[in-house]
């Protein structure tokens, strides 16, 4: 079995087997996925925990992926069953009620390298977990980040443009991953100011080494090692739907920020053409929709300002409240 599987579903039982007795359910992935990822998940218990089930659900999402919802939907929700769903390649167009009931889901694009991507907070505390899975996630991709995504440079330029950093300032790029945004960000605040790029994927950092010589420094976004109310502007690209808790990123980047300082979150894709480029639908219920992202902000010490969503970019520009 590959490393990897076997990281994460011994995981997975560390945290599931004090909760017995629980069925464990799988469900999604590409055709035979399921009942793989559940096979190994059930070897991965020890044998006092044999007793368990771990089942496979198979029928409402078959090989051809014609069928727009999981077969998880057929389940009522219960205190004694965890679901675990697997992120394909397998796009059906939607995401279901299915992903969404899921205790756990786990982006299993590469059957070979899965990545959990949430668990439910009863289950694990999201610090046992997030940081290790969101460097497995990112850390095999920065090699050829820049190869797949080099056109996107002057979309990073312009949303640094409407962060409006001016010389002297102290601007700040959570998040950086390889540093798309600092040379911009750079220039932006001259000899005068500083920019800091912080990232938690140190596979990540050494590829900005090779773009600028700012300061670069390997960090969690929830727990930033920085002086409170400094930063003049703080630049976040494709930060916040990949933090367990978005609200305590939202306020830890308050922490940071100067009053009137502003924050720019960022994606060069919209969400709906990130959404199809993944095979899902954009949901009301995620926290970069427009409503949610207003009440997470006023709540963690922001005021939204500017909201954009087209396909080919997506911005928000909030300042900082006294």
């Amino acid at each position: 079995m590959p490393e990897r599987i076997a990281e994460v579903t011994a995981f997975l039982a560390e945290v599931l087997a004090p909760r017995a007795p629980l069925t464990v359910i799988v469900d999604g992935g590409d055709h035979g996925a399921a009942a793989t990822f559940a096979a190994h998940l059930a070897a991965a218990f020890p044998p006092s925990a044999r007793a368990w089930s771990v089942d496979a659900v198979l029928g409402l999402t078959g090989p051809s992926g014609s069928v727009q919802d999981s077969a998880l939907n057929v389940l009522e929700p219960a205190a004694d069953r965890v679901i675990v769903y697997l992120r394909s390649t397998r796009g059906t167009g939607t995401t279901g009620q299915g992903e969404r009931r899921a205790q756990i889901v786990i982006d299993h694009h590469d059957p070979q390298w899965p990545v959990i991507r949430h668990v439910h907070p009863r289950l694990a505390d999201p610090s046992q977990w997030y940081l290790s899975e969101s460097r497995a996630f990112f850390a095999p991709k920065a090699a050829g980040w820049d190869k797949r995504f080099g056109d996107d440079l002057p979309a990073y330029a312009a949303a640094v443009a409407v962060a409006d950093p001016r010389p002297g300032d102290l601007a700040v790029d959570v998040g950086c991953g390889t540093g798309r945004a600092l040379p911009a960000l750079a220039a932006a605040v001259g000899p005068t100011g500083r920019v800091i790029g912080l990232d938690c994927t140190p596979e990540m950092l050494t590829q900005a080494r090779g773009r600028t010589p700012v300061p670069l420094i390997q960090a969690d976004a929830l727990h930033l090692p920085l002086a409170p109310a400094r930063a003049a502007v703080v630049f976040a690209a494709g930060l916040v739907h990949h933090l367990p808790d978005p609200a305590a990123g939202l306020a830890e980047l308050a922490r940071v920020t100067r009053p009137g300082g502003r924050l720019v979150l960022f994606h060069p894709s919209g969400r709906k053409a990130l959404a199809a480029r993944h095979g899902r639908t954009v949901s009301p219920d995620e926290p970069m929709n427009e409503s949610l992202l207003t009440t997470l902000l006023t709540k963690t010490g922001w005021t939204l300002t500017r909201y954009d969503d087209p396909d080919d970019h997506f911005l928000a520009l909030a300042v900082r409240t006294p």
